[in-house]
């Protein structure tokens, strides 16, 4: 949330008075430096002394002072905002994303502006309000955005990182988890456990992330002879669950399950549990994102843990190289960092 200083009218006597606000010349005077130096520090990135950082900052509180960001955006063109767009706040991956990525730009002097996608892919209208606000970059976390769109912001000259999902923008920077590695390496782990009826549960069938940790998984299986039974949970809870009593309904049930995210997860060991089966003895279940509920010994899920903070620093470094003019926007970058295997109880040992 952005804070904005508000003038107040009171009426006395008869006559109108003006609470001013406290400016930068006020806590420049008051400390005897330049205006610009009290600018500076209140500027990402500016250079200037610890010593003086502090006795700015601690005049600036004693005065009451608070920069007004978009009236220094009038002078630089930009705000110290960026913006950030998520789509599915139901699943608690993303929440806390949000929260890291607001920790990491507040320690480099930048606010989040959030929207909220109503859907899978992003309305131009939902994002209109980032060149409103003069943002210094924009993140696209899980929703589709459109090469109007993009283009739209690359002519403003606003740089875009799609994190943790890819659509082959050619203008957009990628930083990915590496979901194919991730899928093969937790094939391999459910073949070397002894498993060898094996379903994957996808998330949206239009979403890189979930069509990635799927061909990865299936590559693991193909290499050793294994077919793979697909279904497809939508990315919820309810989804995983309805689609556990599918799967293992059939003729044939698997005796292993990985989903495409952790809340399917735990929703397949809910429906298993249900169901009067036993995990992991009668089925295994693997997840992929490794949230706090994962961990909960109701659950005690095996599952591929995101490099969330490392993904996260590589995509600010990435927005705040472009928006200072350190690199070129004519070259995009795709990064894909790998993940690891958290073993928790849901996975039975071999035989």
């Amino acid at each position: 949330m952005l804070r904005y200083d508000i003038i107040k009218k009171n009426q006395r006597s008869g006559a109108e008075n003006l609470e001013r606000n406290v400016t930068a010349f006020d806590v420049a005077k008051h400390l005897g430096v330049s205006q610009s130096t009290v600018s500076r520090v209140f500027t990402a990135g500016a250079s200037v002394s610890e010593t003086t950082r502090k006795r700015v900052l601690a005049a600036a509180k004693e005065l009451g002072y608070r920069p007004n960001a978009l009236a220094r955006s009038l002078s630089t063109k930009r705000t110290n905002i960026i913006g950030l767009v998520m789509g599915d706040t139901k699943n608690p991956f993303y929440p806390a994303v949000l929260s890291k990525f607001s920790g990491e730009l507040r320690k480099r002097g930048f606010h989040v502006l959030l929207v909220n996608a109503q859907s899978d892919t992003i309305q131009s209208e939902e994002v209109l309000q980032f060149l409103e606000y003069n943002v210094a970059g924009v993140v696209v976390t899980d929703a589709l955005l459109s090469s109007s769109i993009a283009a739209h912001f690359m002519d403003n000259h606003i740089p875009i990182v799609l994190f943790n999902r890819h659509n082959q923008i050619p203008m957009c920077h990628t930083v990915c988890c590496d979901n194919m590695h991730g899928g093969f390496e937790i094939g391999e782990y459910l073949i070397a456990k002894g498993h060898r009826r094996l379903a994957f549960i996808a998330g949206s069938p239009n979403t890189s992330t979930s069509l990635e940790r799927e061909t990865g998984f299936r590559e693991a299986l193909v290499k050793h002879g294994y077919h793979l039974i697909t279904d497809c949970g939508h990315y919820s809870y309810e989804g995983g669950s309805e689609a556990a009593v599918r799967l293992l309904k059939s003729v044939d049930p698997p005796d292993a399950i990985f989903c495409a995210n952790d809340i399917m997860a735990l929703g397949v060991i809910d429906a298993a549990k249900q169901m009067g089966l036993r995990v992991p003895y009668d089925v295994s279940v693997v997840g992929f994102d490794d949230i706090d509920l994962a961990a909960w010994s109701a659950y005690s899920l095996t599952t591929w843990q995101q490099p969330v903070n490392e993904m996260i620093a590589y995509t600010i470094d990435l927005l705040l190289g472009d928006s200072n003019g350190n690199s070129n926007q004519c070259e995009t970058e795709c990064k894909w960092i790998k993940g690891l295997l958290v073993e928790r109880g849901s996975v039975r040992q071999k035989h």
